[in-house]
Parts: C-alpha cells; sequence; structure tokens
C-alpha cells in the first residue's frame, strides 16, 4: 500500500501533535507482540520495522509507511507499528484512524506510558476533548506524580466547557507544583466565566497574602477591578502597591490607565511621561507605552509629533534597540516625514542587515516617490539577502518595465517564478500577469495572451489580470464573448470599482450594444474617484453611438480640459465625429 501524498510531509511526523515521550525501540517490540509468528516472519518483522524508521528519519516517508504497513500484515498486534502509523494518519488528517491506531497500541500493549500519553495528547490536538480528558483521568490514576497530566487534563476540560472539572485539575497540579501567577490567573479567567466573581478575585487575592512584599500583585488585583469599573477598589490596591515599591514600573504604567478611566488625561499624560525615562523600565515595555501614547494622541485627534521627543529620549537612553528605531519610523511615516523615516530604517538595516521589515520600509518609500534606482538597488540587495524571497524580484521586474527594460523585466519575472513556493498560487498568478503586461507592450500579443491564460490557471480571479485581458482583447475586436465574461467576473469581484466599470462599458461599445455601454459608463464616472480624462473620453464616444452628438463633443472637451491630449481627441472635436483610435492597440 502506498501513500504518494506522504513524500510532501516535510515536518515532524509524530512530536508535532505528541507530548515529548521515549521513542519506539527493540524493547517496546518484544513485549507487545501478542501473537506468535513464525521465524522467518520474525525476521522479516524485525528487518521491516527497523527500515521504516530508518526511512523515516531520512524523510521519506511514503516508504516508510509502506514498510510499517507490512509489519502490520504480518503482526497485527504490534504496538510499535500501530503508534508509529497513528503519527501519519495525523498529518494525512484522518484523526479517526490515528486513535484506532493508537488505542490498539494501548490495548495491544498496556503498560506503556509513549502510547497512553500519545494518544491522549493526539485527541486533545485534534479537538476530541471529551475523550481526552478521559484519558488524562486513567493516566493521573497510574501516574499521579506527572505534573503535567493535571495541565493537560485542565485544558481538555476546559476547551470541552468543563469549567468546574478544570479549576479542579488545576487545584491538583497547585497542590503538586505549589502556587504561582500563572495557575492563579488561569483559574480568575474560568471562575469568571462561571460568573464567581468572588471566589476569582479570591484567586489573585491569595498570591497577595502570600506575598505581601510582592507590589505586582497588588498592581495585579487594581487592574482587574480597573477592568470592572470599580475605581475606588483599583485605587486602594494601587496605593498599596506604591507603598511597598513606589518606583515599581507597572505601577507608573497601571496609575497612567486610571488616570485615563477617570478622565483625568493631564494626569495621565504626566504619568506615562515618567514611565518613559524610568531606568527601571525595561525598553520593550517602554515602547509597548509609547505605542499606548501614540494610539491616545490619535484617537483624540491630537497631532503625535508630541511623541517624537519621547522617542528621542528613547533612542539616546537605547542606541542600540531595532525595534524601537523601527517604531520610530513608522510614526514617522504616518506624520509624512518620509526622509526622517528613511533614515530610521536605513539604520536599521546596517546594523542589522538580514531585518526584512526595515528593507520593506525602504522599498516601500522608494516606490512610493518613483526613485527607480532605489528600487532596484533595494531589490538586487535583497535578493542577495534572502535569496528564496520572490517579491524582490517582481518589484525589480516593475523597475525594469517603467525603464521600458521590458527582456530584463521578462528576465527578473522568471527568475522569480522559480522560487515561489508551489502552494503560492496566488503570487505565481501576479508574476503572470505581469509578464502578460510586458508581453503586451512588446506587441507580442500571442504570447502576452498566453501568459494572462496562465495567470488565470493560477488564479481564476485574479481580478487585475481579468480586466487588463479583456479590455486589450476588445482594442483588438478579438474574442469579445470571453473578453465580455472576463470583464462581467471583475465587475462581480470589485462591483464599485470605476476602471473595470469602464472596460466592460468599452467591450459592450465595440460589440455596438451602445445602450448598454452607456449604463456601465454612467456608472463608472459615477464611481470614479481618481478623475479619469480616459473614461470622459469613453463617455464621449458612447454618447456619439447613442446618438447625442452634442453631448459627445462636451465629453470630448472636457477629457481635452482634464489633460488628455491626443490627436485623434482633436479630431473628434474639431470634426464632430467619433474616430477610432487605432494607436490604443
Amino acid at each position: 500500500m502506498t501513500l504518494k501524498s506522504l513524500k510532501y510531509i516535510a515536518l515532524l511526523l509524530l512530536m508535532t501533535c505528541f507530548v515529548p515521550v521515549k521513542a519506539t525501540n527493540a524493547k517496546d517490540i518484544g513485549s507487545s507482540v501478542a501473537v506468535k509468528i513464525s521465524d522467518a516472519d520474525r525476521r522479516k518483522f524485525d528487518y521491516f520495522f527497523y527500515e521504516g524508521l530508518n526511512l523515516k528519519n531520512a524523510g521519506k516517508f511514503d516508504a516508510a509507511y509502506d514498510a510499517f504497513y507490512h509489519c502490520l500484515e504480518l503482526d497485527s498486534t504490534a504496538a510499535p507499528v500501530l503508534y508509529e502509523l497513528s503519527s501519519f494518519y495525523v498529518q494525512l488528517d484522518r484523526p479517526n484512524k490515528a486513535v484506532e491506531m493508537l488505542k490498539r497500541a494501548v490495548a495491544n500493549s498496556t503498560d506503556n506510558y509513549t502510547y497512553k500519553i500519545a494518544l491522549a495528547s493526539v485527541t486533545r490536538n485534534l479537538g476530541m476533548y471529551g475523550e481526552a480528558a478521559e484519558e488524562y483521568e486513567e493516566l493521573i490514576k497510574e501516574y499521579p506524580d506527572k505534573a503535567e497530566l493535571y495541565y493537560y487534563l485542565a485544558d481538555a476540560y476546559t476547551q470541552s466547557g468543563d469549567i468546574g472539572k478544570a479549576i479542579d485539575a488545576y487545584d491538583s497540579l497547585e497542590s503538586i507544583i505549589g502556587m504561582n501567577e500563572a495557575l492563579s490567573m488561569q483559574k480568575y479567567k474560568l471562575y469568571n466565566q462561571l460568573e464567581k466573581q468572588d471566589e476569582a478575585f479570591r484567586e489573585v487575592e491569595k498570591l497577595a497574602d502570600k506575598y505581601p512584599m510582592e507590589a505586582r500583585y497588588q498592581i495585579i488585583l487594581g487592574d482587574l477591578h480597573l477592568e470592572k469599573k470599580e475605581m475606588e477598589k483599583a485605587l486602594a490596591y494601587y496605593q498599596k502597591a506604591h507603598e511597598v515599591d513606589p518606583l515599581n514600573p507597572y505601577y507608573i504604567v497601571s496609575m497612567a490607565n486610571y488616570y485615563e478611566a477617570t478622565d483625568n488625561k493631564t494626569a495621565a499624560e504626566e504619568q506615562i511621561r515618567t514611565a518613559l525615562v524610568n531606568e527601571k523600565l525595561d525598553v520593550e515595555t517602554k515602547v509597548n507605552i509609547l505605542s499606548r501614547y501614540i494610539l491616545k494622541l490619535q484617537q483624540t485627534k491630537q497631532g503625535t509629533e508630541s511623541a517624537n521627543q519621547l522617542f528621542q529620549t528613547l533612542l539616546e537612553q537605547h542606541p542600540e534597540d531595532i525595534d524601537l528605531k523601527l517604531m520610530y519610523g513608522g510614526l514617522l511615516l504616518a506624520q509624512g516625514k518620509n526622509e526622517e523615516a528613511k533614515f530610521q530604517f536605513q539604520l536599521v538595516t546596517e546594523m542589522e542587515p538580514d531585518n526584512a521589515g526595515a528593507w520593506q520600509q525602504l522599498l516601500n518609500l522608494a516606490l512610493k516617490s518613483e526613485d527607480i534606482p532605489e528600487v532596484m538597488r533595494i531589490c538586487n540587495k535583497c535578493i542577495e539577502l534572502f535569496p528564496q524571497s520572490p517579491e524582490y524580484y517582481f518589484y525589480l521586474g516593475i523597475a525594469y518595465y517603467q525603464q521600458g527594460k521590458y527582456q530584463e523585466a521578462l528576465n527578473a519575472y522568471y527568475t522569480g517564478l522559480n522560487i515561489i513556493p508551489k502552494e503560492n498560487l496566488p503570487l505565481k498568478s501576479d508574476f503572470y500577469g505581469q509578464i502578460g503586461d510586458i508581453y503586451y507592450q512588446m506587441k507580442k500579443m500571442d504570447q502576452a495572451y498566453k501568459a494572462y491564460d496562465e495567470a488565470l490557471k493560477y488564479n481564476e480571479n485574479n481580478v487585475v489580470v481579468l480586466n487588463n485581458y479583456s479590455y486589450f482583447l476588445s482594442l483588438e475586436k478579438k474574442d469579445l464573448k470571453k473578453a465580455e465574461r472576463m470583464s462581467a467576473l471583475c465587475i462581480k469581484l470589485e462591483p464599485d470599482n470605476a476602471t473595470y466599470l469602464d472596460t466592460y462599458a468599452w467591450i459592450f461599445f465595440v460589440q455596438g450594444n451602445y445602450t448598454l455601454a452607456k449604463i456601465y459608463i454612467e456608472s463608472a464616472l459615477e464611481k470614479d474617484k481618481t478623475k479619469s480624462a480616459e473614461l470622459v473620453d469613453h463617455y464621449g464616444d458612447i454618447l456619439f453611438m447613442n446618438g447625442d452628438k452634442e453631448k459627445a463633443i462636451e465629453q470630448w472637451k472636457k477629457a481635452k480640459e482634464m489633460g488628455k491630449k491626443t490627436k485623434i481627441l482633436d479630431r473628434k472635436i474639431a470634426e464632430g465625429i467619433y474616430i477610432e483610435d487605432k494607436d490604443a492597440k
């Protein structure tokens, strides 16, 4: 039995879903075989089993599956084989078969912890929480000192909605490992789900009582009360925290939240500023606080420039912090200070050359400013740094295209196609769409249409390709019914896109259906936000063919006033007739 699809599984076949456990070994084989087989078959079994393990370790998963399955044909009760095969069924998204295999493994090797924990873990990871809880309960009876079992049991009960039993499991875990913040907060959330607020707060209060000199727990209690709009209780806990540790940075942040919640904006801002210059506060927390401060400024429609000085202060404190520079660059971009933003991103690429995010920001700025040499510099550098990232070939192709270097653009796109992951069909479609546009500019129509067909094979809803393809066909008066179908799909996908409506109108115009052409061109003009002279010119053409000569000339003149300058347009205005623009082809 061969599963060819297994050769594409490049991840761990077992431990991604199972709790880390010991590997299958020879001892497991001997103890789990429940039926007698001949010595010859035993030798075959041993050979194929170890061969299966070797093949799996070598990444040859389809052959490994065949080897294990051959073992199962020799001995259907072999627990190690059933255990190995279950992992294949997990990856093939056949959960029922995987669970069946593991249950058989457990039944044939009742004292094996590996198989039992695997069965419990697989059922939990596959969302079979009720069965998982039962398996963990049984494991806990046999291994009551294994703390992780209680955690997994609690999670299974939580996921299945049995919150009370989940809390009981966490209580049992706490009795083994002791009280800690993570456990108490988890129980706090579960009690809140049960609407048992007193018990919920008591969980955190127990932490605060046990560690009275730890301001953190007083602050947590204050934050929890603040979330519930219980201002007086929140303030009381914050004051307790302040008595314990008046310089605690989290106290400063929580007090800022408190002041904002009580509409004392000035005091809140002062708290934030104080936190940002607090040397006890780590830079990550400062960045998070600053993010929140900027968001507040935006929400209150204040200018964000007041944050710039704070960034400068933090950059002086933490000159090597990459995230801080990226964040500051993002803020400067939002303020329209592109050159200053570019400086920050450039610093990041110098300090951390493989920071793809900074390079992408630099590329976006270069594209926005239409700085073609800079686009090419960035793309060529990123192709060196990130050789498996096809997007840089995409933008490099655009740069060549803008320069009229069509063959160089094609070379870039065809090279990029070779490294696009097989599963990324939309990107392949976009690449072929660009190739089609280039061939069209080179007047190689057959190759252009072939590329467009290839693009639609990978993404039948690629609206840009559908629009360009259908429009170019209409200009050539070729395959007009196909053009109409593609353009109609564009309208279905993006009904408010003026460009696509214009294309649809023009296809009807070319087919001589001037009434429909008029309906769609007027819809395009209504939804056009770019004030396109081309649409207005088309409107004039369509009006003329609908018998409205005066309005047609009016629209042609308007198109000229809007910036369209062609000899054909001048002739249409002067002669008062529609003239086909054959150069548009």
